[in-house]
């Protein structure tokens, strides 16, 4: 049986039945078999191969109301989550206080109180911001892994660094979100999260073997200290450095098991050992220490 094409915007993720109204799209179109229905009123061709936002679009284009928070909003961000948020599947959408609780299959609904800017749109998707994002998870996680998704959003390397990165938000934004919700659930974790934070952390162990340094009793490390060679350009770019001491601290994870990146570490240990210096140039942005 000849089916009408979709409009190309309807294949490129999830849609709601809202959106294909608008684009024309009959409903006995939407209920082709070449369309899975994912949760009421949503729709995802089955030829797609949307992930991230296209995949999740279709739930804030239900009303003009709702919008993706907590664990959904943080992987858009690609905050780092400990494995017990991460393996959380769900879907969570907020509306407004006010509005009636998002209720349907595989979602959890979520009623919320929104200050101007706490909503944004990023890749088509209605969401929180980075920092309500980090906030709203308090009430779903402990004190350590607020601060290891708070490390990964105000993340943040300068032009001397091989991939310069600007941060999702900083510190002083967590602080302001925290003061503007002093009754939100889980507040206290937050609080005690950003006496911990700090920039420079690129993954998840590299914050974690931070923590494990300073309540073992040692000094707080500089976070990725930049080494400079003889000839003045940056040269490595350790984790972690007493730079006081010429201690430099490296997290070797499952990736630097393969051959390429085990020869990049042995040039790494070879330049260390040769004696490349520290330059201890005045810092135009926050400090790496403590923001």
């Amino acid at each position: 049986m000849h089916r009408a094409p979709l409009p190309e915007h309807l294949t490129a993720g999830s849609f709601s039945l809202r959106m294909s109204d608008k684009a024309g799209v009959s409903r006995t179109r939407t209920e082709a078999q070449d369309l899975a229905t994912v949760s009421r009123g949503i729709r995802v061709y089955l030829g797609s191969d949307a992930k991230g936002a296209a995949a999740l679009r279709a739930y804030t284009e239900l009303d003009d109301t709702s919008a993706l928070t907590h664990v959904s909003a943080a992987r858009l961000w690609r905050a780092a989550l400990v494995w017990r948020l991460e393996d959380d599947w769900r879907v969570h959408v907020s509306r407004r206080s006010g509005f009636s609780i998002p209720r349907r299959l595989n979602v959890v609904g979520h009623l919320l109180t929104f200050l101007p800017g706490e909503l944004v749109e990023y890749d088509g998707v209605r969401l929180t911001s980075p920092a309500r994002t980090w906030l709203d998870l308090a009430s779903m996680a402990g004190v350590d892994p607020l601060v290891i998704a708070g490390d990964s959003l105000v993340c943040s390397h300068g032009p001397e660094f091989p991939a310069p990165r600007e941060p999702l938000c900083t510190v002083a934004d967590l602080r302001s979100m925290v003061a503007n919700h002093p009754g939100a659930r889980g507040v206290w974790a937050a609080r005690a999260a950003l006496e911990l934070i700090r920039v420079g952390a690129d993954s998840q162990p590299e914050t974690v073997m931070r923590l494990a340094l300073v309540r073992a009793g040692l000094p707080e490390p500089e976070l990725n200290h930049v080494l400079w060679g003889v000839h003045g350009g940056p040269v490595l770019w350790p984790d972690a450095a007493y730079a006081e001491w010429r201690i430099s601290i490296q997290y070797d994870g499952a990736g630097h098991g393969g051959t390429g990146q085990y020869l990049r570490d042995i040039r790494r240990e070879s330049l260390l050992a040769g004696g490349a210096r520290v330059q201890r140039r005045p810092r135009s942005g926050p400090s790496r220490r403590r923001a």
